[in-house]
């Protein structure tokens, strides 16, 4: 074998090596969660919302492209509705903060509460939130004092943000769903 022939097939092994290996993280690689038989995957692809169907592609032809907002972000919508009596101080769904300007409930002037949600991934998880909770308590002088809190607020406030998100992510599921008509009798 020639030098450039022996490169090659060098080139050939590695790269498929690499191509190997990187796959085992991949989403979907599971065979445990998908059907063997290449029909029903198909039909559960579709069925779930993740395939391409020609019959809508040429729908809706005049309107324009579909974008995705911030009201996709199901763990984005769930706390801002969680959130919504407080007023907002600021808001950048770029940069995946919501601050909220201090809130009192009326009752009690001189204590004053803020909340900061920072999203540190889109995934509805637990650790996907970092929430932190500021108490402000000021006397009859005008001085304040602030304090952050960790408790049952806010455990309580992340659970209602995380339950919040799975109901959303569950009707855009549910939404999205579509049977497959295949031309293969499917059998479940």
């Amino acid at each position: 074998m020639t030098f450039l022939k022996k490169l090659r097939l060098f080139f050939i092994i590695g790269f498929a090596a690499v191509s190997l290996i990187s796959c085992e993280g991949m989403p979907g690689g599971d065979a445990r969660k998908n059907p063997p038989d290449p029909d029903l995957r198909v039909k559960k692809n579709l069925e779930e919302g993740r395939g391409f169907r020609l019959d809508n592609a040429f729908k809706n032809r005049n309107k324009g492209g579909d974008f995705m907002f911030a009201s996709s972000n199901e763990l984005w919508r769930a706390s801002l509705d969680i959130i919504d009596f407080m007023p907002l101080s600021s808001v950048n769904y770029s940069g995946g903060i919501i601050v909220t300007d201090w809130y009192s409930d009326g009752k009690n002037l001189n204590e004053a509460v803020k909340i900061s949600i920072r999203f540190l991934s889109n995934e509805i998880r637990t650790d996907a939130l970092d929430i932190k909770i500021f108490y402000k308590k000021c006397n009859q002088m005008a001085s304040c004092e602030v304090t952050q809190k960790k408790g049952p607020l806010l455990v309580e406030l992340k659970k209602e943000i995380l339950t919040k998100a799975t109901i959303y992510k569950k009707e855009k599921k549910d939404k999205n769903f579509k049977e497959y008509k295949g031309s293969k009798k499917l059998s479940n």
